[in-house]
């Protein structure tokens, strides 16, 4: 791994992020004519920024400025990388449908591969960094033969997912997307969020009424809604979401029908969507004209008043992988009773081992270089310890952002 750039104070690094933040998500819906008045080191805070939030293939082709030389060359590359991905995504997505037909075993392809399907976006636009599958339950071991025959392995297993893994993979890149970053396939049993305790499974909704061995779609397009909500929900829940999920929030917003809402909205007693308010309310407020009013004062109605009220104003920012202060209870708006607030407190404060363990396999997932950080190598009581009297950063936001600052030179 290179060595981390020398960073300057961490409330310098605080506000760039909150300002490139604010501005180039304001970009992909309503572009200013003009580029910001950005410093050298600004410029590459913006860069992670773009990175972190999946934006820099909408950026490319959106943008009514071009900006300095090497940020303009950043999202060229950016550009031609998410192109090169989307088209990779295919070929797996194909080879992996005749494989598992030959099996007998049928899979919904998820999210970006069914925004993919519905061409939703432009090659170049969306980043994919897996191929998210789902199975029945007792199929997900099963799944092991027929992604082996397309060169996958399985590295990774939980209690609701295996993370495969191409045999020739290379590590992947710190900042945005490269050729040479591992194409992973999740394969998933159940789709639920902890919200923030709570398990909401909405699996069963999600499937067609009928399969057949190989690729299928969602049931309906409000079962993709339904899914891309809550995945979103449980980002923001964590502070740990990306525009580009909001942005799909938006996208498919615009092809949903009066009978898609209905069906969202008013679901059943054990499925209605109390949770879809905060990615309706921010798909409105930063791609205007997205969300239909009446849809989301409805959505409103569903919501807990603590939640409704904090994403009627609260920013991307705040919410995502840009805010680079760790919360001792990150998403507490999201319990709805006080109950709930209390064993969330209690599981922040004593985590189960199996909590733990997943921390360190999320970052595992997302960047094997994030284990190297001393801060994934400490007890849980020395990281509440070291939060309550030195309030540490959060290691993933500023490995991005020295990445960045790295890659930009002296």
């Amino acid at each position: 791994m290179s060595t981390p750039a020398k960073l300057p104070p961490f409330r310098v690094i605080e506000a760039a992020l909150r300002v490139t933040t604010e501005r180039l998500t304001r970009e992909i819906a309503t572009p200013r004519p003009s580029a910001p008045d950005w410093n050298d080191f600004e410029w590459a805070v913006a860069r992670a920024t773009s990175s972190m939030h999946g934006i820099s293939g909408l950026l490319a082709t959106r943008l009514a400025w071009r900006g300095p030389p090497a940020w303009l060359r950043f999202l060229e590359t950016q550009h031609e990388f998410i192109r090169q991905q989307h088209e990779e995504v295919g070929r797996v997505l194909a080879r992996a449908d005749r494989s598992f037909r030959a099996s007998g075993i049928a899979f919904v392809a998820l999210k970006g591969s069914a925004l993919r399907a519905l061409e939703i976006y432009r090659p170049g636009e969306r980043p994919q960094a897996d191929i998210d599958l789902l199975v029945e339950p007792d199929q997900l071991r099963a799944c092991e033969g027929p992604l082996r025959e397309i060169g996958y392995h399985r590295t990774l297993s939980t209690a609701r997912h295996d993370v495969y893994t191409p045999t020739s993979a290379g590590a992947p890149t710190d900042v945005g997307e490269h050729p040479d970053n591992p194409l992973k396939i999740e394969v998933h049993s159940r789709i639920s969020e902890a919200l923030p305790l709570t398990e909401t499974d909405i699996t069963s909704t999600l499937l067609p009424a009928t399969r057949r061995p190989g690729a299928n779609p969602y049931a309906n397009l409000a079962a993709l809604m339904r899914h891309t909500g809550l995945h979103a929900a449980g980002n923001m829940r964590a502070n740990a979401m990306r525009f580009m999920q909001i942005v799909e929030v938006a996208w498919l917003a615009r092809r949903m029908t009066s009978r898609d809402w209905q069906e969202l909205l008013e679901g059943t007693s054990r499925h209605a969507p109390w949770w879809l308010f905060p990615a309706l309310a921010l798909a409105a407020r930063y791609v205007p004209g997205s969300v239909p009013e009446p849809v989301l004062t409805e959505a409103g109605r569903t919501c807990p008043r603590r939640l409704r009220q904090r994403y009627s104003a609260v920013g991307v920012y705040d919410v995502s992988w840009s805010n680079p202060r760790i919360a001792a209870l990150p998403g507490h708006e999201w319990s709805r009773t006080p109950a709930e607030t209390w064993r969330y407190l209690q599981s922040r404060a004593l985590p189960s081992r199996e909590r733990r363990d997943q921390l360190v396999a999320g970052a595992r997932s997302v960047n094997p270089h994030l284990l190297r950080i001393p801060w994934y190598g400490r007890s849980h009581a020395e990281r509440i310890l070291r939060w309550i009297f030195s309030r540490p950063p959060r290691v993933q936001t500023l490995s991005v952002v020295s990445a960045a600052l790295r890659e930009a030179g002296p």
